[in-house]
């Protein structure tokens, strides 16, 4: 029996961190063992924000390196740029027709933007472009294209996929027909948030981001940073309200958190100590993805060769999904 589809979107804009790794890149590469899996790089996406050419290249290849290093096989999901697919354009234009301006208006994103100009006395549309208003039908278009089953999302992701799925229905009951495959959202809930620096989610917005493939001198720096209280070596310190044993599970195995669990409970165990044996696990998991990063970003024409024959694949699925779907609305 054919396996369901699993499609999932990378934006190309900032470098990944730890995260990412364990909320999304991880999560992402497990599907690839039961799901038909399509990832691409969402780089007309990105142009939203991003203007500058060699900036999005860059972070193009930066992102492709990272899900490689983290295991990715390229054997085993179609992994192509959105910018390579002009069948994805041809199927947003059309969607158009089918979505209303309320429902945009009800976007996230556009509504975070009209509130901020509000606050700031501005004109309430002031920086918003065409490309960000209609964001939710580009991404419809990239789900639907490719009769996609499931899109893992994050809770604060699912806004978008219910839009997807509200512009298909409406397409599906104008033309009678299951013209576009209705997805489900894969929010997972056993993907725990991973706490940042300063114990609030991880994220850039906060400035508390451990970046993925940060040389080792740098990220022990980084760890030493890792906010604590100011309880003294001799006190028992309770693990389960730790920033330091909250990032430590993530990588260490249930024998080491143990362990580190019965130092935390004795007392005698300094702050410092508890960061280094954070270092350590960190530093033995992703040190040899580092390796694979840093050589990938050496050989782009690897990544590019790797990138333009998914693309190449990506178009052959689309164009006899765009046939089909023109079809049915009266091109020829």
């Amino acid at each position: 029996m054919k396996n369901k589809i699993a499609l999932t979107g990378i934006k190309p804009t900032g470098t990944p961190h730890i995260g990412n790794y364990f909320g999304a890149i991880k999560p992402a590469i497990e599907l690839t063992k039961e799901f038909d899996a399509r990832y691409f790089i969402a780089d007309y996406h990105a142009l939203n924000s991003i203007k500058d050419p060699q900036q999005i290249n860059e972070m193009t290849y930066e992102v492709a390196a990272t899900w490689l290093a983290c295991g990715l096989d390229p054997n085993k999901a179609l992994v192509y740029r959105q910018s390579q697919v002009p069948q994805t354009f041809d199927l947003s234009t059309i969607l158009l027709a089918f979505t209303s301006k309320g429902l945009m208006n009800r976007a996230h994103a556009y509504k975070a933007m009209v509130q901020n100009n509000s606050e700031l006395k501005r004109d309430l549309d002031d920086g918003v472009n065409m490309g960000l208003f209609t964001y939710p039908v580009l991404m419809a278009a990239d789900i639907l294209l490719f009769d996609s089953d499931v899109v893992p999302v994050g809770k604060d992701q699912a806004q978008h996929l219910e839009m997807t799925i509200d512009i298909a229905q409406s397409v599906n009951h104008i033309y009678k027909s299951n013209v576009l495959t209705i997805p489900k959202p894969l929010i997972r809930e056993s993907t725990q948030t991973v706490i940042g620096l300063d114990g609030r989610k991880m994220s850039k917005s906060y400035n508390n981001t451990i970046p993925l493939f940060l040389p080792t001198k740098k990220l022990r720096r980084l760890i030493m940073k890792v906010v604590t209280n100011s309880q003294t070596i001799e006190e028992v310190k309770d693990p389960d309200k730790c920033n330091v044993f909250a990032l430590y599970k993530l990588f260490a195995t249930e024998v080491q958190q143990n362990e580190l669990r019965e130092m935390y409970l004795k007392g005698g165990m300094g702050w410092g100590h508890a960061k280094q044996e954070l270092f350590e696990v960190m530093e033995e998991m992703v040190s040899p993805m580092r390796e694979n990063y840093n050589e990938l970003m050496d050989n782009k024409d690897f990544i590019d060769k790797l990138l333009d024959e998914g693309s190449e694949k990506a178009r052959e699925i689309a164009s006899e999904k765009i046939k089909f779907v023109k079809n049915i609305l009266g091109f020829k």
